[in-house]
């Protein structure tokens, strides 16, 4: 199973992927099985103008609330720093924007080296998305700050640098791609991943995999500007009432 960039449009699907210079822009995905090829295009494909729109109110409002909120950051920082043991932030490798791999930030809320027990967990409760009730790993302070979102706002840079958007398809691990029940999941990487999308808004972490798969997919094929402002204005709305938050 591999997936790669075709940098033509096919005339009629399947076809075989065809060779291009490295000056050709890609033009979309495309997922190899066996013999069948499969294409999704992009956003900046697809809608060139409004992808720019979109990444310059992506860049504008990532930058005023850095900016709005930075004495919580500081805060948040120190707090981590006293109540336990470990970095600040938590980094972790997910795919992106045409399967590109990027490293996620996140405020720490866990103990020191629970990354490999969910894992574990993960693999144990054949879940792609895993989210434990009272989860014992989760520190005193990582419990409020998941309960309002709060550990997310490190991805707030991740959008600065262009690995992530505001609203989007929520960024998968790596370990993911292979558990992909369809090959029909791959369009969800034709738009960049984001910190809050329609998932987030439509029941967060009660939402089982395949109804969070089916939202991420209906956000791609519903994708506009109003979408995307519609969804920034419920986010405001769940994450202050903490709804479907673990």
């Amino acid at each position: 199973m591999t997936y790669h960039y075709d940098y033509e449009i096919p005339s009629r699907l399947p076809a075989a992927p065809r060779r291009a210079p490295a000056t050709r822009r890609p033009k979309g995905i495309v997922f190899v099985e066996s013999t069948t090829q499969c294409y999704w295009f992009d956003l900046s494909t697809r809608r060139p103008v409004a992808a720019r729109v979109k990444r310059m109110i992506d860049l504008a409002l990532a930058t005023m609330l850095v900016t709005l909120i930075a004495p919580l950051l500081l805060l948040i920082i120190v707090l981590i720093k006293l109540t336990s043991p470990g970095p600040v932030i938590f980094r972790q490798r997910r795919i992106g924007f045409r399967c590109h791999q990027f490293h996620m930030y996140k405020f720490r809320t866990m103990v020191a080296g629970a990354q490999a027990l969910e894992k574990q967990l993960a693999r144990e409760q054949g879940t792609t998305f895993l989210k434990l009730t009272d989860d014992p790993r989760v520190t005193r302070l990582g419990k409020v700050l998941r309960k309002y979102s709060l550990d997310e706002l490190p991805q707030l840079f991740n959008v600065l640098e262009g690995t992530m958007s505001l609203v989007g398809p929520r960024p998968l691990l790596v370990s993911d791609l292979g558990t992909f029940p369809r090959r029909s999941q791959m369009r969800r990487f034709s738009m960049p991943p984001g910190i809050t999308g329609l998932w987030q808004v439509s029941g967060r972490s009660n939402c089982d995999d395949r109804r969070r798969m089916q939202l991420d997919s209906e956000y791609v094929d519903r994708w506009s500007l109003s979408l995307d402002s519609h969804i920034l204005l419920r986010t405001i709305d769940v994450v202050f009432n903490a709804r479907g938050a673990v």
